[in-house]
This record gives C-alpha cells, structure tokens and sequence, in this order.
C-alpha cells in the first residue's frame, strides 16, 4: 500500500439507544442515527467498533462508528455478537460471490459489482470488478482502518491483478482525499482497463472515472436497448463513456448520437464505440459526438425540427438530499419534454432515474404528466429496476428506476 493506513482501535464504543432505534435494528435496518444514541462509553474515533446496546444492557449489533456523519454508526451484525476481523468480511465476501454466481462464471461479462454496500452486509462500502482489477469505493471514512483486513479477505475470494480504493464526492473534499484513486494492492495502473459486458467492449479509469469508473448497474438496461435499436436514429442524452450508445450500435441502430457535458467523457465514448467496430452490425452505424449541456442540446434540435425514434436520458442524480426532491421533478419532466418533443412518432422514450430521494412512482407519474404536457401519450413497454449485482435490502437502497415507453 502506497500510504499507511490508521490502525483498528482495541478499545470499543459502547452505545445505548433509543427503543425506537432499537426496533429499527430489530427489523433489519443497516444504520444507527446520531439522534438515537441515549449514552456513549467514551469519545471515540472514525472506525471504531461500536457496540450497540437497548436500555436494558442487551446486545443489539457491532459496527463502525463515524463520529462525523449522522449516520452514527453502519451495523455489520445484527442481534448475534461477532469478532469483526478478516474472517468475517470473507464470510460476507463469499456470500455475495455466491449470489452473483451467474455474472461471475459467465465468459462474456468481467465487470460488475461484487458488493453493493448495506444491501451485502457491508454497509457503506461498495466492490466493483473491471477484468483483473477490483475497486472499492467508501462512503464513510469508518472503514480506512478496517481495508487491511477487508483487502486480505478478497484476495482469497479472487486473485485480482490489483485493488484500487475511490472516496464519494464528500470524503474527497477533505482529509481524506489522499486516499483517493491509491492502489492498496497488487500493480500499478498506466492505461485504463478494457472489461467485458456482455461480450462488448467498455473502458474504464478505477482510479479518475466516475463513480468506480463506470455505471455498471445499467447493465441489463443497456441490453434492453440493444433489443429495440433495430433501424434506429438513437439519441443517447447523459451518455457519459456511450454505454448505451455501443448497445444500440450493435442492436442495429442506424445512427447513435452521444450527448455529455464532458470531452473527457465523450472522447471515451468515441473509444469505446470504435473498441467494438469490428462486429459488422456495427460499422454500418453512424456514431456522432455532440460535447455540451443537454438542456440547450436538446432546445437547439427541436429548433431545428430534428426528429429520433429513440431518445435515451440517463442523467445525474439531482437529488442527494430531501430538500432537492422538488427542483428534480422539475428536471426530470423538463427533460421528458424535450425528450418527446424530439422523439418522432410512435418512437421510444428511455428515461431512468439514479436517486434514492425520488420515489418510483413519484418519477414515473412525472414522466407521464410531463409527456402529456408536452401532447405526447406514453405507452408502456416496461420499468425496470436493479440488477442482479445491485440488490435491495432495505428501502433507502433502492435508487434505480428506468422507464421504457412509445410515444404517440
């Protein structure tokens, strides 16, 4: 490892909590909020392992305490006591191998995430496969003194080439950010690495890109879109590295246009389209980089009368918190609109949604009432959710939602 990681502290918090917390804990509930604490043993520091207790001194759960974020403390064993070590994060490691067994004995897909925070037991930290490297992302500095265990345990689930570790938005805007993109194991990285997602070519940067240098959990979205390209001019808004774009080029489509805020980006997606030219299917299809802000993108071809029979728009999340929920409605039926109004007869509106603060029938009513407004009526060919690899345990996980429908 290129930088000393914080050693695990010997000494355990004891907390005891409210009832209220107590029942959430009881029925599954990975976090423990700062407001539930009645009475703490001593100070603390980030990672400790905290020992949850009820108001009668019973055992609760253990996990790990971040004395900075409301989120208290993320519960790794519930109501059954456990040594938390390198033996139990395989354990868990194991399991969720073990869920995943279709991805991961599969020879046309090496990407995906082996992980999924909370949803696995391992609240606030994420795994994700690219080939022979593995990323781990964290979203609460309380698992740095905890990685040397965490990466001994998965090097005996898989012999990956390397293990880079990636920081969320808020951890790298502070003391933390030397931890970012640092390679806890294994070679150093020189190119990005090429990965499989069922059988086509993606790149990906572990160590600058986006989230862990890709947006796996579309995987079986992008699929679906290679399903219905077929014949068609395709729009891909929000089209960061192309996912979907490369999908709709072997589907068939006759033109693929990629539309991100991003040149790093869309110079990516231009790499990646070109990574799967050889297949046939896909050299008869025209790819085109538009670079800029998908709202004025998409206002200039309605301008200009341009028409698609597929739009795809996949953006950002626009609500980390509650107090955002509204200003994304807004955005999202902003850019149905402009989606339909752009979208030829009869054509196919692709819309998802990655925020955890907008609920799915929240999002999908608003799709719905957007297009109407705009004198659009949606059919519904389906909704989709999470993949495989991207469970749900409890409600705050789920996050993913995508909308696939006609436009008459």
């Amino acid at each position: 490892m290129q930088t000393k990681l914080p050693k695990i502290s010997e000494k355990r918090i004891a907390l005891h909590v409210s009832r209220v917390a107590e029942r959430a804990i009881r029925s599954g509930h990975p976090w423990l909020f700062e407001n539930a604490i009645l009475k703490q043993s001593h100070q603390g520091k980030m990672g400790d392992l905290a020992v949850i207790f009820n108001k009668d001194r019973k055992f609760l759960g253990i996990g790990l305490f971040d004395p900075e974020s409301i989120i208290r403390v993320r519960i790794l064993r519930a109501l059954k006591p456990a040594t938390i070590n390198q033996q139990f994060f395989e354990e868990k490691l194991r399991t969720a191998h073990q869920h995943r067994a279709l991805l991961c004995d599969s020879d046309h897909t090496n990407g995906y995430r082996m992980v999924h925070g909370e949803n696995d037991g391992m609240p606030g930290i994420v795994i994700d496969r690219y080939a022979e490297t593995a990323v781990i992302k964290l979203y609460t500095p309380a698992w740095i003194p905890h990685l040397n265990d965490v990466v001994a345990a998965l090097k005996n689930i898989f012999p990956f080439e390397r293990i880079v570790l990636r920081l969320s938005g808020n951890l790298k805007e502070n003391k933390y950010n030397l931890f970012d993109g640092m390679i806890l194991d294994g070679k150093m990285l020189i190119d990005p690495i090429i990965f499989l997602e069922n059988g086509l070519k993606f790149e990906a940067d572990p160590q600058k890109g986006q989230k862990t240098g890709f947006f796996l959990d579309q995987r079986e979205n992008r699929a679906r879109v290679e399903e219905l390209a077929k014949g068609k001019s395709v729009l891909n808004v929000f089209s960061y590295t192309g996912g979907f774009s490369v999908y709709a080029g072997r589907g068939g489509a006759k033109e693929v246009i990629s539309l991100d805020a991003s040149k790093v980006a869309t110079d990516v997606a231009k790499r990646n389209f070109s990574l799967n030219q050889p297949a046939s299917i896909m050299e008869s299809t025209v790819h085109t980089i538009v670079t800029g802000d998908a709202f004025d993108a998409m206002t200039k071809m309605k301008k200009k009368g341009r028409l698609f029979e597929m739009v795809i728009i996949d953006p950002p999340s626009f609500a980390h918190k509650k107090s955002q929920v509204e200003g994304a409605i807004r955005a999202y039926k902003k850019l149905t609109r402009l989606g339909v109004e752009i979208l030829a007869p009869n054509g196919i509106l692709v819309q998802a949604s990655c925020s955890s603060r907008v609920d799915s029938e929240l999002f999908f009513d608003s799709i719905h009432l957007a297009a109407r407004q705009a004198g659009r009526q949606l059919n519904e060919i389906e909704r989709s959710e999470h993949a495989l690899d991207h469970p749900i345990g409890f409600p705050e996980g789920e996050y993913l939602k995508c909308l696939f429908a006609t436009a008459r």
